[in-house]
């Protein structure tokens, strides 16, 4: 004889359009998409593509790692955008002669152009969002976010040690 399940007590519920944790997932999936509508069709590029080049777009002479530590993605993940972008001639790697297995990432010009005309867009994209806030609501995000990021660091520094 099966037993009947027992309702779920409050404290064992969850509910997922109030969990923060899922919420932020959900908002910044909902973002990246949207913001990859604008660059996707016109430069042939995926969400992580536009992460790499954006790294790259700030730093000279990186190593996939660093990308993998600037934007929270997998070691995959970025090895399979960097492949994809050095097929579309926007990345270059360059092996190091004294360690030939670290190499060393960059634009190429294509992938500068790439950068520069996507920079206004992505930051028109932002300030669309943001116009929707006032001023208080701004500056109490910005504050928000730092705390959580601060926590998020403190705790992962924790698990390293």
């Amino acid at each position: 004889m099966k037993s009947a399940a027992r309702p779920a007590t409050p404290a064992a519920s969850l509910t997922l359009a109030e969990f923060l944790p899922y919420r932020l997932s959900v908002l910044a999936n909902r973002v990246s998409r949207e913001l990859s509508g604008l660059y996707a069709e016109r430069f042939g590029i995926a969400i992580p593509e536009w992460r790499v080049i954006a790294v790259l777009g700030q730093s000279e002479d990186v190593t996939a790692d660093y990308v993998c530590a600037q934007t929270d993605m997998d070691k995959v993940t970025v090895s399979r955008a960097v492949a994809r972008l050095i097929d579309k001639r926007y990345v270059r790697r360059r092996a190091l002669p004294e360690d030939r297995r670290c190499s060393m990432l960059n634009l190429t010009a294509a992938g500068r152009r790439v950068y520069v005309d996507i920079v206004p867009l992505a930051r028109d994209y932002e300030r669309g969002l943001l116009d929707t806030l006032s001023q208080a609501e701004r500056s109490a995000l910005e504050h928000a976010l730092g705390a959580l990021e601060s926590r998020l660091g403190a705790a992962r520094a924790a698990r390293v040690k």
